[in-house]
């Protein structure tokens, strides 16, 4: 008895791998990116109380990393949809605003 699948669905199961990888890639490129801004909202340290200027890019930065993880929360909601990833993707853009806006709010730097 042949149990293996029918020729008709071996292209199917092919792309969905290759699937996988470009949105894997593309969740990775997201991410990192998103870490970048994120890392250097938190290295933003003002000299004194007249420096605005370090403070007013450090906001910048952590709000693009959290509109960033946003994007990217959206894109891994696309691509787990269409069974292409697995569920544990929607952790890494959680954390990742999690740090943007404890870095916009409690972690703020002060003047």
């Amino acid at each position: 008895m042949n149990t293996s699948a029918p020729p008709s669905t071996r292209p199917a199961r092919a792309w969905s791998g290759f699937g996988s990888l470009v949105c894997g890639l593309v969740l990775t490129a997201g991410h990192l990116a998103t870490g970048y801004l994120v890392v250097v909202a938190y290295l933003a340290d003002p000299v004194g109380p007249w420096d605005h200027e370090t403070v007013a890019h450090s906001d910048f930065a952590a709000g693009f990393g959290l509109a960033l993880s946003a994007l990217t929360a959206l894109l891994t909601w696309v691509f787990v949809k269409a069974e292409w990833l697995r569920r544990w993707w929607y952790g890494v853009p959680a954390l990742l605003a999690a740090v943007a806006l404890l870095r916009l709010t409690l972690l703020a730097p002060e003047l």
